[in-house]
């Protein structure tokens, strides 16, 4: 009964929040038995490139490092704010919630590069919490118990944390790069859509009608 239970718990949770969350914490359980160890996961754009081991394109977003306080953490900010965004902005547009995670992995990967950052996670993460807090402008937040804002002020307290690693430079500047194509230039006197969901995604992976992915956005 327990065994059902769980399992219609977790079947519950949206396709995408559910896919990413369970991949991270089998990563991090496979590190964990030493099944595998980070230096096979950690991004590395000269072993991509000239060893073909493209594999760390994707493992670097799933590691966040051993068992513990930071990485419980982690998995509750990811599971939280992915789910609320796949049920809320993205309820029943899950081919859009997928280009939005590939777009957002991309500009992490180059950006990424730059600052010789290893592992994304934490950044991506970050980034779906700026996400949710633009959507959100009327909810109250409270960080670590010190601070009470609204929504729309979560993004500059991330800010100031940023201003602590380089983790949070890189989500920074995905983060804006993301909201001038989904928030800004769409909205402007003959301003178009940079980021539109491929036709061929939403009708044959997800058997959705073809149109405007972000109309509603």
């Amino acid at each position: 009964m327990a065994y059902q239970t769980i399992r219609q718990e977790y079947l519950q949770i949206p396709v995408v929040t559910r896919a990413y969350t369970t991949a991270c914490v089998l990563t991090t359980a496979a590190v964990q038995l030493e099944l595998i160890t980070p230096f096979q996961l950690y991004f590395n754009p000269d072993l991509i490139l000239r060893n073909y081991q493209v594999w760390r394109l994707i493992t670097n977003f799933l590691f966040f490092g051993p068992v513990g306080f930071n990485f419980l953490f982690n998995m509750i900010f990811l599971y939280r704010y992915c789910r609320m965004l796949e049920e809320g902005s993205f309820r029943g547009r899950t081919a859009d919630f997928v280009v939005m995670f590939l777009f957002g992995g991309l500009l992490m990967t180059i950006f990424g590069t730059f600052v010789s950052l290893v592992f994304l996670g934490q950044a991506f993460t970050i980034m779906l919490v700026y996400i949710w807090s633009r959507r959100n402008p009327n909810v109250r937040m409270n960080f670590f118990g010190l601070l009470n804002f609204q929504a729309p002020f979560l993004p500059w307290v991330l800010m100031g944390f940023s201003l602590l690693d380089l983790c949070g430079f890189t989500d920074l500047f995905t983060c804006l790069v993301l909201i001038l194509a989904l928030d800004v230039f769409p909205n402007q006197p003959g301003g178009g859509r940079w980021l539109r969901t491929p036709s061929i995604l939403k009708s044959t992976l997800f058997g959705l009608p073809k149109v405007d992915a972000f109309r509603n956005l």
